[in-house]
């Protein structure tokens, strides 16, 4: 059986990340994905906006803390997880979340940097980060497929080559 999600989109709002006591963390990030429906009788084009909650969890959540702001363009693999409780009313309740496994910051290193963000430091563009299957759990810093860290990020002048 297989559960994939694959999302390409912008992060609405700066990540929400929470450390425990044993050092772990967690972090939650809203992403938009809008696409474009085209209605031929009318011949008008809309938006149509969704919105994904995305979890990160150890050293993703990390690499998420560090680089990610509101605005940030992210390419997310990860997998559906459903939570169900019951409200005060006793009413059931479903919220659909992706757990992430890999992440690339998309766009120019300028879309990732908020006007006020001075203190972190500038994230490599293009770098995969993961905890895919057979990578194992990653503190800060864990690139996938070979890829490290500390590779140089592109110059300014650099055209980005995504096939997307």
């Amino acid at each position: 059986m297989v559960n994939k999600v694959i999302l390409v989109g912008n992060v609405g709002m700066d990540p929400e990340v929470r450390t425990f006591e044993d050092g772990n963390k967690i972090a939650r990030v809203r992403l938009a994905t809008t696409e474009r429906i085209y209605n031929p009788s009318t011949q008008e084009s809309k938006d149509h906006t969704e919105w994904h909650t995305v979890i990160f969890r150890r050293g993703l959540a990390g690499v998420v803390e560090m680089y990610v702001r509101k605005g940030s363009q992210l390419y997310i693999e990860g997998r559906l997880r459903t939570r169900e409780w019951e409200d005060e009313s006793r009413n059931k309740r479903y919220n659909v979340e992706i757990y992430a496994d890999d992440m690339k910051m998309l766009g120019r290193r300028s879309d990732n940097m908020g006007a006020s963000t001075s203190s972190y430091q500038q994230a490599p563009m293009g770098q995969s980060y993961g905890q895919s299957a057979g990578q194992g759990n990653r503190s800060f810093g864990g690139a996938s497929a070979g890829n490290s860290i500390e590779n140089p990020v592109m110059a300014d002048n650099e055209v980005d080559d995504l096939p997307f």
